[in-house]
């Protein structure tokens, strides 16, 4: 993987930043970015890739902090269950349209792409031509990554990785179901 151009390892610039693995937390802790760099008067845009329209307490909570912070849910929901894989790229596809001039627009300081990593692991979205987007940011934007799977590249291409590690967990161990406020 190449570096992206004008890294100086010495200068601040926009940081890729990755949250992967089997453990929660990744979406919240990319929710706490966007929390962090709006209080620092810097414009956030995150696109969810799959929680579609289902309303989530991340969601609710952030649309008070506009103008700072832009929402938009393009998925069809957790497609790991699909029946319908066509509709899924289609739909990751139009996601991506929608995100991508964002990226490289330079209006906002932070992207988040929610999730995003499922959608690059299952095949829904051309890995390469996101990696080459994300070489080819503006300097002063931050992106971050979120889902399970991340894949050897994007880590490569990433300043900063967190592997989130799931040690225990009330659905597996106890059969307690998903809970407002923890997972949504």
């Amino acid at each position: 993987m190449k570096k992206r151009p004008g890294s100086d390892p010495k200068k601040r610039k926009g940081l890729i930043i990755v949250h992967t693995g089997e453990g929660k937390g990744k979406s919240t802790a990319a929710y706490g970015l966007a929390i962090r760099a709006a209080g620092n008067k810097m414009k956030v845009f995150i696109l969810q890739f799959m929680k579609g329209q289902w309303k989530t307490g991340e969601r609710k909570s952030v649309a008070n902090l506009s103008p700072w912070i832009e929402v938009v849910a393009l998925g069809d929901g957790f497609t790991w269950d699909t029946n319908n894989p066509e509709q899924d790229r289609l739909t990751a596809a139009k996601a991506w349209n929608t995100v991508k001039p964002k990226i490289l627009g330079g209006e906002y300081q932070m992207i988040i792409l929610d999730e995003i990593n499922y959608i690059l692991d299952y095949g829904f979205l051309d890995e390469k031509e996101v990696l080459e987007t994300l070489c080819n940011k503006p300097s002063s934007v931050h992106v971050v990554c979120t889902g399970r799977n991340a894949s050897k590249d994007l880590i490569e291409l990433a300043d900063l990785v967190t592997e989130m590690k799931c040690l225990k967990h009330p659905f597996k161990e106890q059969g307690i179901p998903a809970q407002k406020g923890i997972e949504f």
